[in-house]
């Protein structure tokens, strides 16, 4: 047996008004719910970007239903990379240009999959990539 997927990934900011904006602006993604000074949760596909804000996540107890909630959180830049299809490459590079985004680098890899890479305003290293970076199927990722 093993887990079929990974249902949330998160990423952290100590400013969650510019990464509120530029996920949702600049990325497209839609805001699910938001807690002031805490967290921002993002649909993405069939599954769910968080974004955190460490100062609470890692110190302040949260209970849901009566259940802890671990705390969590970093410092220092973190990864995600989201799937694009690779007909959309030439389209997401403009995009990203038009919203004042600079691509730090893409990388053409060896079986064939292509990633963009860039930050966003607390410094995470974003990439946008094809599935066959990983040998996968962009329906895979069809929602």
């Amino acid at each position: 047996m093993q887990p079929h997927g990974i249902l949330e990934s998160v990423l952290y900011t100590r400013d969650l008004a510019a990464g509120r904006r530029f996920y949702a602006e600049v990325l497209g993604l839609e805001v699910v719910t938001e807690q002031a000074g805490r967290h921002v949760f993002f649909r993405c596909g069939r599954g769910m970007f968080l974004l955190f804000t460490p100062d609470s996540t890692a110190t302040e107890a949260t209970h849901v239903n009566g259940c802890l909630v671990p705390l969590h959180g970093t410092t220092g830049a973190g990864h995600l990379a989201f799937a694009i299809r690779e007909s959309e490459l030439e389209e997401w590079r403009h995009r990203l240009s038009a919203a004042g985004v600079r691509v730090e680098s893409e990388v053409a890899w060896p079986n064939g999959g292509r990633s963009i890479y860039f930050r966003d305003p607390a410094g995470n290293s974003v990439e946008l990539a094809t599935p066959r970076l990983w040998g996968l199927a962009e329906e895979q990722f069809d929602t």
